[in-house]
């Protein structure tokens, strides 16, 4: 599961990450609204954690404009306004949860579980990229009817590239957001680890799905 992070608070945010990841949930933060309402029309998220005081593009303007386009993503508003004025505008434009700020953390992950398991709400647990396919539930990787063992690092990698299928990703969103670096202290670890999929996972096939994208990064999907 995915989660994304809107949060202009340094600590906060630092806060909220490594809880979830400790919750065993993929988390991106960003802190301000612009940034916000990209990644979460961009890419594929199971839950939103939206702040409502953020800079360039107030909360409830992200929370807007998100609900007209993705409305089956799951949003829970953070906020240090206790006024029911402002919980009641959050919820009238589709925030599906509401939480005052300080809270409790554990109070905040049953919050969270109880979205995800919301039956309207159809959480991403497969994906597939021709005759590739990717069970996040039972954690396996096939490609036809061949099984394909992936490491810890290689299985983050791959699901990344299909959560983007058809997009090329760059070097350092890759770093970011399957190794939690900075690009400046890993060098070549990406090639390394593309290289390592491409031998399990394209190997002696005849289509080809993982792709470098000169000057770019990497892609996967059909040829181009």
């Amino acid at each position: 599961m995915r989660i994304l992070v809107a949060e202009d608070d340094r600590p906060v945010a630092n806060f909220l990450k490594k809880g979830l990841e400790a919750e065993h949930y993929a988390v991106d933060v960003v802190s301000d609204g612009q940034e916000a309402l990209y990644m979460a029309e961009e890419y594929d998220y199971d839950l939103l954690l939206l702040d409502l005081v953020l800079p360039k593009m107030d909360g409830l303007q992200v929370l807007g404009q998100i609900r007209s386009r993705k409305k089956n993503l799951p949003v829970l508003v953070l906020t240090g306004r206790a006024r029911v004025e402002d919980r009641v505008r959050g919820l009238d434009l589709g925030a599906d949860d509401y939480m005052v700020k300080p809270f409790a953390f554990r109070e905040l992950a049953a919050r969270v579980r109880a979205l995800l398991r919301r039956g309207d709400v159809p959480a991403v647990f497969r994906f597939q990229v021709e005759d590739l396919e990717m069970n996040l539930v039972e954690r396996t990787v096939c490609r036809g009817e061949r099984k394909i063992e992936l490491t810890p690092k290689e299985f983050a990698l791959l699901e990344y590239l299909m959560r983007n299928q058809g997009r090329a990703v760059s070097r350092p969103m890759i770093i970011e957001h399957v190794w939690n670096f900075s690009f400046d202290t890993m060098t070549n670890v990406v090639d390394v680890y593309i290289n390592y999929l491409r031998k399990k996972v394209d190997g002696e096939e005849t289509l080809k799905l993982i792709h470098t994208v000169r000057g770019v990064g990497y892609r996967i999907g059909k040829p181009q």
